[in-house]
Formats: structure tokens, C-alpha cells, sequence
């Protein structure tokens, strides 16, 4: 599986510990894990938790990822920002408790956290207890088992409504103020990572004419 690391300014202090979290646990199972940034308060590209959002609408709905990691200070903007993005079904996590319930239940491809609150002594051991919850074994089982029928129906018809609710990706590209698309894609190594994962020709062709621009 693709995963996509993506922090908001707030917190780029922390995303060194936050990748090495993310790499201790995903990596040995067999998962390959890209940092889109930010990687330090200094850097060139500042993303808010907006650009969050549609940076995982991006990278999901173009193949680029199979899976994304984000969150902000609470964790809640970056969660609302991603579930506006069609196609990415985003849960507040933020213990490993709701990293097992959320991949059991609502089988969703991608998490916010938040790394304000109650990021203290040993945050980095709750970041890698919450991605191993994720990321072992096989997801939507369901919990409790005797719920699993009904619970992959209603993942299914949340996802035919999101469908529904939500224009396809590439016409987001395309509508939305094409400044905040330049500033969210512009980062270090967007393109490095993106054009070599990304599999829909639509949106691939949409981003090279941004970026080149």
C-alpha cells in the first residue's frame, strides 16, 4: 500500500517524529510511505489544513496513494477539509482504539490527528501503537463481528451518496481558485513522488499543465 504523509504548518515542528512513527510501523509490513510535507516550519510551502484536504483528495483520487496520514492541532480542520474531497473518507483519530474501530467499522483511506493536543511525553509510542491498529492485518472485518454484514452495506452507501453529493475530482481541479491548486501542489517533492504514482491520465495531464505554469 501507497501512504501519503501530509502535515499542516502548525505542526511542522513535529513532522520528523511523526514520519519516523509513521516508517518504524508501516514500512516492515510492507508499506511504502511518502512525505509530501511539510517537513519543516521553515519551508518554502506552507500547508494549511485546507490545502491538507485537497492535497488527499489529489493524491487518492489520482492513484498517487492508497492511504493518507494527516492532521493539524486538533485534527478536526484537516478531517473536514479531506471528507470535502470526493472519494476520501477521513476519521478523527486519535488513539489506537479509534485507529482499529475506524479501519474495523468505517474502513475509511485516511486518518487526521491531532498533534497540539495531548502531544506530550511518549507521543511518539501512540503514534506507532495508532498505525500499527491501522495498518496490520486485514481492515473492515468489522466489530463487533456480528455487525460486520450491515456495517459493509453502509460503507457502501455512504459511498454511493458521496458519489452522488460530490463532483468528480477532476472537475474540482478544474472549478476551484487555481492559486490555492499551485500552492498545493507546489511543494518539495510533489512532483518526485506524484508523476511517479498516480495512474488516472485525467487529473496526471490536469497537474502537469498547473505545475508547468
Amino acid at each position: 500500500m501507497k501512504i501519503a504523509l501530509i502535515i499542516e504548518n502548525s505542526q511542522a515542528a513535529k513532522s520528523e517524529t511523526v514520519h519516523a512513527a509513521l516508517t518504524a510501523v508501516a514500512e516492515p509490513l510492507g508499506h511504502q510511505v511518502f512525505h509530501y510535507g511539510m517537513y519543516t516550519p521553515e519551508d518554502k510551502v506552507s500547508l494549511t489544513y485546507v490545502m491538507n484536504g485537497l492535497l488527499a483528495g489529489i493524491l487518492l483520487n489520482s492513484g498517487a496513494a492508497d492511504f493518507v496520514v494527516t492532521g493539524c492541532g486538533t485534527g478536526m480542520g484537516s478531517m473536514l477539509a479531506a471528507n470535502s474531497m470526493p472519494g476520501v473518507f477521513c476519521g478523527l483519530v486519535i488513539d489506537p482504539t479509534d485507529a482499529f474501530l475506524f479501519g474495523q467499522i468505517n474502513d475509511g483511506n485516511a486518518i487526521s490527528m491531532p498533534y497540539a493536543k495531548g502531544f506530550g511525553w511518549a507521543a511518539e509510542l501512540n503514534l506507532q501503537d495508532v498505525y500499527r491498529k491501522l495498518f496490520e492485518g486485514e481492515r473492515g472485518l468489522g466489530y463487533p463481528k456480528e455487525r460486520a454484514e450491515i456495517m459493509a452495506k453502509n460503507r457502501g452507501i455512504l459511498k454511493d451518496l458521496k458519489s452522488v453529493t460530490c463532483n468528480d475530482m477532476l472537475t474540482v481541479l478544474k472549478s476551484i481558485d487555481q492559486d490555492l491548486l499551485k500552492a498545493t501542489v507546489a511543494g518539495e517533492k510533489f512532483q518526485e513522488y506524484f508523476f511517479a504514482n498516480a495512474t488516472d491520465e485525467g487529473i496526471r495531464e490536469n497537474l502537469k499543465s498547473v505545475v508547468s505554469a
